[in-house]
């Protein structure tokens, strides 16, 4: 088994853009999207991804905020993190993790009536190296 630590995941989920972020609909199944996240990964725990406010995927949060994320990348790397999210309506938090790609889908940037950030901070991280795994608990 490997030993990873928190700057190693970090490391290895900067090379993977997208994920899918799995959540709880209101009549028990799980629903997943892929979201990118934006190569925001000074990863101390927590993601961030842009999305609509009048989303399935965001009413899917108010109604349960246990969520989960899974990366995939080169060599038979995945991870897989749970975590709780949180929806973030203020404009200076969505500067602080604002990239210039995501004016591609939001075209009043920050401004973007609609937008809404989902923070998801991650409690407990699986991930699997080829034939090594390994888990990590999040504070």
């Amino acid at each position: 088994m490997s030993e990873m630590n928190l700057s190693d995941l970090a490391a290895k989920m900067q090379e993977i853009d997208i994920c899918m972020l799995m959540t709880h609909t209101d009549n028990g199944a799980i629903a997943g999207r892929p979201m990118s996240n934006n190569r925001d990964v000074e990863y101390d725990g927590d993601s961030y991804f842009f999305t609509w406010d009048k989303s399935r995927m965001t009413s899917d949060i108010e109604g349960n905020s246990k969520v989960a994320l899974t990366f995939r990348g080169a060599k038979a790397f995945s991870i897989s993190l749970e975590g709780e999210a949180e929806l973030v309506r203020d404009k200076e938090a969505f500067r602080e993790h604002w990239t210039s790609d995501l004016d591609d889908w939001f075209k009043e940037g920050v401004d973007t009536p609609g937008v809404v950030m989902i923070k998801v901070h991650a409690t407990r991280a699986h991930y699997w190296d080829g034939m090594d795994e390994g888990e990590i608990k999040i504070e």
